[in-house]
C-alpha cells in the first residue's frame, strides 16, 4: 500500500522555456489546423505576441522536471503497475512562445479503491510565468494496480 503520509508532499519546483519550434511540433502532431499555433505572422496578426501554447502541451513541459520519475520514486511504484488514470486542465492565462513556465506539484490524494487492488495518486501542478501570473492548474491521477 502507498503510504498517505505523502499526502501534501511537495515535489521539486522546475522551470521549463517555452520554445517555438517545440510548439509548431507539437501543433501539426495533434492536428491542429488554426495557424496561430504554427505561423508566428498569424499569430501576431491575431493579436497574440508570439506564438501560443497549444491546450495539452503544458503536460509535456510538466515532463520537462529533472526526475520525471520523482512522484513513483518517491512512492516506490514500479512503473510496470502503473496507469494513467485522469489529467485535466484549468487555465487561467494563456501562455506564449518564449515565456519561461514554472510548475510547483504536490501530492494532493492518495487513496484506494477494490479492496486496495487499485490506489490512486492525485497530482496537482500550479504553473505560473516569469511575471508570476498564474498560467494553469493541472490535475492528474496516477493508478496503481495490485494483484
Amino acid at each position: 500500500m502507498i503510504d498517505t503520509s505523502h499526502i501534501g508532499h511537495r515535489l521539486p519546483v522546475f522551470s521549463a522555456l517555452v520554445e517555438a519550434g517545440r510548439l509548431k511540433f507539437f501543433a501539426k502532431a495533434i492536428g491542429q489546423t488554426d495557424p496561430v499555433y504554427t505561423d508566428e505572422s498569424a499569430a501576431l496578426a491575431a493579436g497574440h505576441p508570439a506564438l501560443p501554447v497549444p491546450p495539452t502541451f503544458l503536460f509535456c513541459l510538466e515532463m520537462e522536471s529533472p526526475n520525471p520519475g520523482a512522484l513513483r520514486d518517491l512512492l516506490d511504484i514500479p512503473v510496470p503497475k502503473v496507469l494513467h488514470g485522469e489529467q485535466r486542465f484549468s487555465y487561467h492565462a494563456m501562455a506564449f512562445a518564449g515565456d519561461t513556465l514554472t510548475f510547483e506539484q504536490r501530492i494532493a490524494d492518495i487513496y484506494a479503491k477494490k479492496g486496495g487492488l487499485l490506489e490512486f495518486v492525485v497530482r496537482e501542478t500550479r504553473v505560473t510565468n516569469q511575471h508570476g501570473t498564474h498560467v494553469a492548474d493541472l490535475h492528474g491521477i496516477t493508478v496503481v494496480r495490485h494483484g
